[in-house]
C-alpha cells in the first residue's frame, strides 16, 4: 500500500507555522495569539501548559492507563508521569478499594453458594465437617 499523494510521515513537518512559514515560538505565539484569545473568553492567565495538565486530567478521568498518559505527554517514563501527576490518581484509591471489596464479595458468593439439580441452594459456608 503506497502513500497518499500530499501526505507525509515525517516527524519534522509543521502543523502550525508562524506568519513567515517557520516554526511557532512559544514566547511570540503565547503573547500575540494565545493570551489575547484566552482573555477574550474570560480565561486570562491560562497558559498552554495548563492545557497540557487539563489533557492529562481528562485522560486519567477517562480511565487511561498510566503508560498511555506517559506516551501522550512524551514523558521518558511512567514514573515521571506519576511524579508530576500523582495528585490526579489520589481519588482512584477509593474506587479501587470499592472494586476490590465488590470482587471479594462476589468471589465469596461464587465459592460459598452452589445450586443443585432440583434448584435447592446449598450454602457451603455453613456446612459441617464430615461425620458430624
Amino acid at each position: 500500500m503506497g502513500k497518499k499523494s500530499g501526505t507525509s510521515s515525517r516527524r519534522d513537518v509543521l502543523v502550525f507555522t508562524a506568519p513567515n512559514g517557520g516554526p511557532l515560538r512559544n514566547t511570540n505565539f503565547r503573547s500575540r495569539v494565545f493570551a489575547p484569545a484566552a482573555a477574550s473568553v474570560g480565561l486570562a492567565g491560562l497558559t498552554p501548559h495548563d492545557l497540557r495538565h487539563t489533557a492529562a486530567s481528562l485522560a486519567v478521568a477517562a480511565g487511561a492507563n498510566i503508560k498511555a498518559v506517559q506516551r501522550m505527554l512524551g514523558h521518558a517514563s511512567a514514573s515521571m508521569t506519576l511524579d508530576v501527576y500523582a495528585g490526579l490518581f489520589g481519588d482512584d484509591l477509593d474506587a479501587v478499594a470499592n472494586r476490590l471489596d465488590e470482587a471479594f464479595a462476589a468471589r465469596d458468593k461464587d465459592h460459598l453458594r452452589t445450586g443443585t439439580a432440583s434448584g435447592d441452594v446449598i450454602d457451603l459456608g455453613k456446612r459441617r465437617s464430615p461425620g458430624r
